[in-house]
């Protein structure tokens, strides 16, 4: 019998971020996170026509449910500007309580969402829509600090200049500490010293001085309720849901790194529902402040987007005086490094342009400008997958050929159809037969060819129906099991135009 000393249990693996040089990694980045998300929230709150406050609490339960249930680790969520877009209509006509409960009913649409698989949509959103995607955000994220950079003392240029070169030059020395931290706290300690009187961000709104409460919104619960606030929430669920999964996407690109775009889809629910108990306006993954966290930053865990909640809360209702004072000269030299950051050049040099197909450049340009035009990334998305799919079809419909031989004797022809049939391609080879020359007997083989949708076998039906009226009997042959179903299913049970 061995001795006790012998008898070991299982070993348990250690939490990653249980390591000095992580956990010091994943605070920094926390607290560099929480800095930048706090002029956003009270900008968004001010879009979305809220109190501040509703923002600022949004962010703070979102990142700390998100960080607990979410799918992709160190991604940033909170409140954002597709959602306060989204929402702001409601706000105006029906107030906030009516806002709240369009964001828990949100969450419970995009928790259902999640449990039909909607994730796996992502598989169809191709490489040119994806670059597209980053290339908007980064330059929505730079134009969005210009307005802080307009009509403003003279002092915020330099500040803002001495802001960028501590975030460029400092990691080419030592990355022990995160540049954008440094900066803001250089540049505040700077303006409090010297009393320099540029716009900080307590002049941007004002922060809560306590914690936020759980309850319910003093709404009728009723059914002309749920009529208005059901469109909101299912416009709240998709922007949310679709601005998350492809972030959650371009982060597993940025650490090379898998995450579960499923846990991610139902965790984003459950924090929107949290979010509404707890009084806020809702969010969803924040691409700049991601970037800030797992670029900038490198973080890796959820630890930090954990931790960026938590010093939200605390940074604004303990030390919101001294947050007060951050001058957002800095904030905005840190978002302008972010959107450089997230830009990719390498999509717009010369160089590439000339090798990429033009459909793939034309599918980028359509995202990016539909998001720069309507400020809305879910839209730009929508646009370039649609634009994608119109030069798929494009392309696909001219690969179909149709080739003939004559039989030996005479009697027959033999077509031979090669390619994909669909509704764009299977309307062209109608007119690629020659109904008044051909023998009495026609075999149309489509071993190379492949059915896919009712379109095609309608085409079928009509070179059929045209040989008919020639007194010609046509044989389809060659047709593969998925194919066949489908013909022997739809053929002769539809419309058909001589």
């Amino acid at each position: 019998m061995p001795a006790p000393s012998a008898v070991r249990g299982p070993r348990l693996s250690r939490p990653s971020w249980l390591s000095p040089r992580v956990l010091r990694t994943e605070t920094l980045a926390g607290l560099v996170v929480a800095l930048a998300l706090i002029p956003e929230a009270i900008s968004f709150s001010i879009l979305a026509g809220v109190d501040p406050r509703v923002g600022l609490f949004a962010s703070f339960t979102m990142a700390v449910t998100i960080a607990i249930c979410g799918g992709r680790p160190a991604m940033i969520s909170a409140a954002t500007g597709a959602v306060a877009l989204v929402v702001a209509p409601l706000v105006r006509t029906h107030g906030v309580d009516h806002l709240v409960a369009a964001v828990i009913l949100g969450g419970l649409i995009q928790i259902v969402l999640a449990l039909l698989g909607v994730a796996r949509l992502m598989r169809f959103i191709p490489r040119s829509v994806m670059v597209g995607f980053v290339n908007a955000l980064a330059i929505l994220i730079f134009v969005a600090q210009v307005p802080h950079l307009l009509g403003v003392p003279w002092l915020v240029y330099p500040l803002a200049a001495a802001a960028l070169v501590i975030m460029v030059g400092l990691p080419r020395i030592t990355t022990a500490v995160p540049a954008p931290l440094v900066a803001i706290v250089a540049l505040t300690a700077f303006t409090a010293l010297a009393h320099v009187a540029v716009p900080t961000v307590g002049g941007q709104g004002e922060l809560p001085d306590s914690l936020p409460t759980l309850g319910l919104p003093d709404i009728p619960y009723d059914w002309q309720t749920l009529r208005v606030i059901a469109p909101y929430a299912f416009g709240l669920a998709l922007v949310g849901l679709m601005e998350s999964l492809m972030t959650a996407k371009l982060v597993d690109d940025i650490t090379g790194t898998r995450s579960s775009k499923t846990r991610e889809s139902w965790g984003q629910g459950v924090s929107n529902v949290v979010t509404g108990l707890f009084g806020g306006m809702g969010g969803c993954a924040m691409i700049g402040q991601t970037m800030i966290n797992v670029k900038t930053s490198g973080a890796r865990t959820r630890l930090s987007t954990f931790l960026a909640g938590v010093f939200l809360l605390v940074l604004v209702v303990v030390l919101g005086d001294v947050v007060a004072m951050v001058p957002m000269a800095a904030l905005v030299a840190v978002m302008i490094v972010v959107s450089a950051t997230t830009f990719d050049w390498h999509s717009v040099a010369p160089a590439t342009l000339r090798r990429m197909p033009w459909g793939e450049t034309i599918v980028m340009v359509t995202t990016v400008a539909a998001t720069i035009v309507t400020h809305n990334l879910a839209i730009g998305v929508v646009l370039g997958v649609l634009a994608a799919m119109v030069i798929f079809a494009r392309r696909v419909a001219h690969l179909v050929e149709v080739t003939s031989v004559l039989d030996p004797d005479g009697g027959t022809r033999i077509y031979s159809l090669y390619g994909e049939l669909f509704f764009a391609s299977s309307n062209d080879i109608v007119t690629r037969f020659d109904y008044a020359s051909d023998p009495d007997h026609v075999v149309i083989d489509m071993s190379a060819a492949h059915i896919w949708d009712a379109s095609s076998v309608a085409a079928l039906d009509a070179i059929v129906t045209r040989y008919a009226a020639h007194g010609t009997t046509v044989e389809i042959t060659g047709l593969n099991e998925s194919s066949a179903r489908m013909h022997a299913t739809l053929a002769g049970q539809l419309k058909v135009g001589h």
